[in-house]
C-alpha cells in the first residue's frame, strides 16, 4: 500500500488540505459565475451559491493562490492556525509567508500539535517554534479555543489544515472554536481550502445535539462531503456559533477541484493515517475507538487492521499492539488480537457498518464489547441499540435516511465546487 507522502495524485498533479471554490465567496444573491482568474474574494455572512468551475482546470489549493490573500494581509497582525499539512509544495506556509514580508504573531496547533508529530490524545503544551522563533500556542489540551488574550494582538486568523471529510476528525472542531472565538473578539479568519480525500460521497447517522462534543460538534453525517472552507461557510451560515454569532469569513477557494474526483494527500493529515487506504477506511473503523477493538494504534498499519482479544481466534489474522511514536499508549497494550487485515479492500470502500456489525456478532465478551465513547463517534444513542437487537445494516441505513437526505438538501447551499455525480 503505497504511503501518502509519497502517493501520485491519482492521475492529477493535485492534492493537499482543506477548501475552497471559484474566486467568488458568499454573497446572499444567486448564482455567478466569475472569472476565476481575476475576480475579487468577498467576505460572507450568508449562504454562497452553487459555483461551478471547469473540470479539466489543474488544480490549486488555496494555500497556493497568493495574490488571492497577501493583499489582505498587509498591515495586519497575523496568526496562523496551522499543522504539517500547511505547506505549498516543500514550503511550510509560516515558513512561506515570513519570507513575504506577513507580520505572522503567533502559530496555533490542533491535536497533535503545530508539526503533527504528538501522539493520539496527547496534552499538546505551549511553547516557541525553534526555525521561526514564534510562540506556538496549544488548541488541543487544556484549551481548545482562542481566549481573548490569545488574539489581543492579532488582526486576522488563517487557518490551513488538512480535513479528511469526518465528523469525528478533530480539526474541523478546532476551526469551529477559531470562528467562533473570532466572532467574539471581531476578528477575521480566512480560510485556505483544500481538497477533502473523502469528498466524494455523503454517509452515516446525522449527530443529535445531546452528543455534541470536541469529536462531533455539528449536525451533519460521519461523511459530511465537504471541504472544510464548505463547512465554515455553513457553520457561519446555519449559525452554529455560540450565541448564534457570525464570524467575518473569507474563504479562499481552490482552482479545479471538484467533489467526483479522488485525491491522494502528499502528507500525512496524522500520525495514525499513514496511508491513502487508512484515510478511505477511516470512516467506518473509527467507531470501533468506542468499542474494544483495536484498530491498529500501536502497529504499522493503524486504520488498515482490526482486531481484539476477544474475537474468536480462528480469525484470519492477528497482531499485537505496543507503544510507538504515534500511540505512546495503544488500546489493547501488549495483547494479542484477532481480526482482519483490510490492507487490500481498496480505496473505494465508502462508510460501512459490516466490520462493526461482525465484530459484535463475533465477540466473546459482548456486555463490555461498548465503551462509553460509542455513542459520541456514532452521534446517537440508537447505532448502539440496533447492533446490540442484531439489526442489519440496511435496516439501521433505513432509519438514519430521513434525517442524512435532509443534511444532503442542506449541503447543497454550501457547495463551492461541482459536485459528485
Amino acid at each position: 500500500m503505497p504511503s501518502i507522502l509519497s502517493a501520485s495524485l491519482l492521475g492529477l498533479s493535485l492534492f493537499l488540505s482543506d477548501c475552497a471554490r471559484a474566486p467568488q465567496s458568499a454573497s446572499a444573491a444567486g448564482p455567478q459565475t466569475p472569472d476565476t482568474s481575476t475576480a475579487p474574494l468577498q467576505q460572507t455572512l450568508a449562504s454562497p451559491p452553487q459555483v461551478i468551475l471547469p473540470a479539466a482546470e489543474p488544480l490549486r489549493t488555496g494555500a497556493e493562490q497568493f495574490n488571492r490573500y497577501l493583499p489582505r494581509l498587509k498591515g495586519k497582525r497575523v496568526g496562523v492556525v496551522v499543522n504539517q499539512s500547511a505547506k505549498v509544495g516543500g514550503a511550510f506556509l509560516v515558513d512561506t509567508l515570513l519570507a513575504q514580508g506577513v507580520n505572522v504573531r503567533v502559530i496555533f496547533g490542533p491535536e497533535h500539535g503545530f508539526r503533527g508529530e504528538a501522539a493520539d490524545g496527547a496534552t499538546i503544551k505551549d511553547g516557541k517554534d525553534a526555525r521561526s522563533g514564534l510562540p506556538a500556542r496549544s488548541l488541543y489540551g487544556a484549551t481548545k479555543k482562542p481566549t481573548p488574550e490569545m488574539l489581543r494582538d492579532i488582526d486576522v486568523l488563517i487557518f490551513d489544515i488538512q480535513d479528511v471529510g469526518t465528523r469525528f476528525y478533530t480539526f474541523i472542531s478546532t476551526m469551529h472554536y477559531v470562528m467562533e472565538a473570532a466572532a467574539e473578539q471581531n476578528k477575521e479568519v480566512i480560510i485556505l481550502d483544500r481538497p477533502n480525500p473523502n469528498g466524494w460521497y455523503v454517509d452515516g447517522p446525522v449527530l443529535e445535539p445531546e452528543f455534541k462534543t470536541f469529536v462531533g460538534m455539528h449536525p451533519i453525517p460521519i461523511v459530511h462531503g465537504l471541504t472544510v472552507g464548505e463547512l465554515a461557510q455553513m457553520i457561519n451560515g446555519e449559525k452554529w456559533l455560540e450565541g448564534k454569532r457570525q464570524c467575518r469569513l473569507t474563504v479562499v477557494p481552490m482552482q479545479g477541484y471538484t467533489h467526483d474526483t479522488r485525491y491522494e494527500l502528499p502528507v500525512r493529515p496524522s500520525p495514525n493515517l499513514p496511508t491513502a487506504h487508512s484515510v478511505a477506511l477511516y470512516a467506518s473503523l473509527c467507531l470501533f475507538e468506542g468499542t474494544d477493538v483495536s484498530v491498529g494504534r500501536g502497529t504499522a498499519t493503524p486504520f488498515e487492521v482490526i482486531g481484539a482479544p476477544t474475537q474468536p481466534k480462528t480469525r484470519p489474522f492477528s497482531f499485537t499492539p505496543t507503544p510507538n511514536p504515534g500511540s505512546t499508549s495503544p488500546p489493547q497494550n501488549g495483547k494479542l488480537c484477532y481480526g482482519l487485515d483490510l490492507r487490500q479492500t481498496g480505496n473505494d470502500v465508502g462508510f460501512t457498518l459490516k466490520y462493526v456489525l461482525d465484530f459484535y456478532q463475533q465477540s466473546t465478551d459482548k456486555a463490555n464489547f461498548f465503551n462509553k465513547g460509542f455513542e459520541r463517534l456514532a452521534g446517537t444513542a440508537t447505532l448502539r441499540q440496533q447492533i446490540i437487537a442484531g439489526k442489519t445494516e440496511q435496516e439501521i441505513r433505513q432509519s438514519w435516511e430521513p434525517k442524512l437526505g435532509q443534511y444532503k438538501v442542506l449541503r447543497k447551499k454550501y457547495l463551492l465546487y461541482p459536485d459528485f455525480k
